[in-house]
């Protein structure tokens, strides 16, 4: 569940007393547009996309307007706009129109659920307005904390300089940032995003900082996010066959959400937690076939449904079957690994032997005991499998679920094949 843009973002950031840019929804009239420009000078206007859409402005979907009639003009170009992200397209419905914030100093900041730090990790740099990845890592500071204590004003003081950020944008930044964290932890995130962030100086030269865009995760079994009274359809999203078939569990116990990534992918992950979705969605790129969360402790009834609906789908075309999360706290993992490995030799004794990896890298309750079920089946079925536990690192198991996928198409799905079909002779 992910939250886009500055239409909602800016009155989450009220939660935490944030400055934000000044910001009109689709159905802003032309006078108060035409007020907005003349406060500002000039406004952006931005197609209004449902969930995590990102890089709208290198797609050039990112209009700006000195008067009316081009901030009209803009609108019907941009108001049912088309965008695609790798594999996926998505159509716009309505737009924002945002005051421009004038400014000589962006900056990025974000909140994540690290899984390689095991906690609460801040991401922050002054040279923000871009793509984070594209910059040098000498000048992006990340810096785990403890959520106990929560992000303390000396923290984001001791990176900014150590970052070398010019001394008038530290004291407002060490001000405004760690209110961000009561809104990243009051209400169920697991990411938090803002950038850019400007620095706009009022008539005696003190800066502000002023969120111009955001971008935010929810954990949906957290109930807490739904103290923020959202619209009900904000995450509602165009789905394929598949995405309607397995979303309808949501109604049962444990969540189920999940969309398709590339429907030409290898690798077939389904993700147990928000902040391993994050990651193994990163990490994966095309060669994922879908984006999934997977949790709550599902009933094994539920988790083999989840799973029979992914194989029937996707499983004739799997190199990799790649099942993920972080140590879990409430999730049963005998039940989920015994309702997938029961899934699974289900499938295979319906359509037939399929030749590929599996990768398992999960922790939780009865951690040892549903890895002794998986690894029973995977052996009845003949199937090459690795298996890690929470203590592994979960990137390092996403990068080798990654090296599994390029055995596979340089032989390894062939190799597997003939073993499969030389044990199925032998039987």
């Amino acid at each position: 569940m992910q939250v886009t843009g500055m239409l909602h973002g800016s009155r989450l950031l009220q939660f935490a007393g944030f400055p934000t840019s000044e910001v009109l929804g689709p159905a802003a009239s032309e006078g108060e547009i035409k007020d907005l420009i003349s406060r500002h000078g000039s406004l952006f206007i931005k197609p209004v996309f449902k969930g995590g859409v990102g890089k709208k402005g290198k797609a050039g979907l990112l209009g700006r307007a000195k008067d009316l009639q081009t901030a009209l003009k803009e609108k019907e170009r941009l108001y049912f706009a088309e965008h695609r992200v790798g594999n996926n397209l998505y159509k716009a419905n309505g737009v924002t129109f945002e005051g421009a914030v004038p400014a000589e100093h962006e900056i990025y900041f974000s909140i994540t659920d690290s899984t390689r730090f095991r906690a609460p990790t801040m991401t922050l740099t002054h040279h923000g307005g871009i793509d984070i990845e594209e910059l040098d890592k000498s000048l992006v500071a990340s810096i785990p904390f403890d959520p106990l204590t929560g992000l303390k004003a000396f923290v984001v003081a001791n990176a900014l300089t150590e970052l070398n950020a010019p001394k008038q944008i530290i004291s407002p930044l060490v001000q405004q940032l760690p209110k961000l964290w009561e809104l990243f932890h009051n209400f169920g995130m697991t990411t938090l995003e803002l950038n850019p962030i400007r620095m706009r100086a009022d008539r005696q030269g003190r800066l502000t900082p002023v969120a111009c865009d955001f971008k935010c995760g929810f954990d949906r079994d957290d109930p807490r996010w739904g103290r923020l009274n959202l619209p009900s359809d904000l995450f509602a999203v165009d789905y394929s066959d598949f995405e309607q078939e397995i979303n309808q569990l949501r109604t049962y116990q444990g969540q189920s959400d999940v969309y398709v990534i590339n429907p030409a992918g290898t690798i077939l992950a389904p993700t147990f937690g928000g902040g391993a979705n994050s990651l193994v969605t990163e990490m994966l790129g095309d060669n994922a076939i879908i984006s999934s969360d997977f949790g709550g402790n599902p009933p094994y009834e539920k988790m083999r449904e989840v799973a029979r609906i992914c194989f029937k789908h996707w499983l004739k075309q799997t190199d990799v079957l790649f099942i993920i999360g972080g140590k879990s706290n409430n999730t049963d993992i005998f039940e989920t690994f015994r309702a997938m490995a029961d899934a699974l030799r289900e499938h295979f004794s319906a359509h037939g032997p399929t030749p590929l990896h599996v990768v398992v890298g999960r922790g939780g309750p009865n951690l040892v005991r549903g890895m002794g079920a998986m690894r029973d089946t995977l052996e009845a079925l003949g199937l090459p499998y690795h298996i890690f536990g929470f203590d592994s690192d979960m990137s390092e198991v996403v990068g080798f679920a990654r090296q599994i996928d390029e055995w596979m198409k340089a032989g390894g799905r062939d190799q597997i094949a003939a073993s499969l079909k030389n044990a199925r002779a032998a039987a």
